[in-house]
């Protein structure tokens, strides 16, 4: 889907851009796959702010996405293309061949009318004469999936539905095969292992596009519920760290910090877990 630019008309249409739609659905979403999204402003249960500049935005209402894919071996149709305003990643609505219907991510290259199924290696070889067609879209154990794949919708644990490479345009390769375990390479160039019997969606996440938006004014931001962000050497001394000063003083400090004063830019806060022995090359290593 490439991206859809204006008419200099004004200042912000000269350089706003915006994704070409055209292609998806026109129809109004499911009704039974929708939800009512309530918003928070950024507070916790506690009412205090723990999100800052969060609030406004357009009425969402939640699309339930089947991040599981757990209906082994009954073929869907792909009915539909949809946009999700919940997220970067566009929406396919799939028809079961039992009647059941289904939103999972739209993966690259997947059209309506496409047909789609999901399954294991082990439900493959039970039934006689069927055999996983790896596709796009196709979701299955890692186990049934040959090297070299590009997977999205990843899942770190059974049954728990996909976790990883779920943004537009993201997607991870499938490097090795060894004992229980399969070796990703990730978006962000990290190497880990997923346990084979976890489950992953072949292909590319759609709509990579995504991140080639300008959106050309701050009101455009607002829409999405994103306020206006303030700089910590505006603010008082009781609101930031950096704040205070006569005039625009510097921050008075080594290096910039938070605004509960734990150090910025660039310092590590990933803490000791125990999935780190599951990481093979961390991320930005070579």
């Amino acid at each position: 889907m490439p991206t859809k630019a204006y008419k200099p008309t004004t200042p912000v249409r000269r350089f706003m851009t915006t994704v070409d739609r055209s292609e998806l659905s026109g129809k109004p979403p499911e009704k039974r796959l929708l939800r009512r999204l309530s918003k928070t402003g950024g507070r916790d249960n506690t009412g205090q702010i723990s999100a800052r500049f969060r609030g406004g935005g357009h009425k969402r209402r939640y699309r339930v996405i089947d991040f599981r894919r757990d209906k082994d071996m009954v073929p869907a149709r792909v009915a539909a293309i949809e946009y999700d305003p919940n997220r970067s990643a566009n929406i396919a609505l799939l028809h079961y061949a039992d009647g059941e219907k289904r939103y999972i991510l739209a993966a690259e290259g997947l059209r309506r009318g496409d047909t789609v199924m999901s399954g294991t290696a082990v439900g493959a070889r039970a039934r006689s004469g069927e055999t996983l067609e790896v596709r796009s879209g196709c979701a299955f154990t890692l186990q049934a999936i040959p090297v070299g794949t590009l997977l999205h919708n990843i899942e770190l644990s059974p049954g728990k539905g996909g976790q990883l490479c779920r943004g537009a345009g993201t997607s991870a390769q499938l490097v090795a095969k060894e004992g229980k375990f399969a070796t990703l390479r990730l978006p962000s160039g990290e190497m880990r292992l997923v346990y084979l019997g976890c489950r992953a969606t072949v292909g590319q996440v759609g709509n990579p596009d995504h991140t080639n938006i300008e959106l050309g004014k701050a009101g455009r931001r607002s829409w999405q519920g994103r306020l206006p962000h303030v700089r910590g050497s505006a603010m008082s001394p009781r609101d930031h760290p950096h704040g205070g000063g006569e005039g625009r003083s510097p921050i008075g400090r080594k290096s910039p910090v938070s605004p509960t004063g734990k150090p910025t830019l660039g310092r590590k806060t990933r803490g000791k877990k125990t999935t780190d022995r599951f990481i093979i090359r961390r991320r930005g290593k070579k």
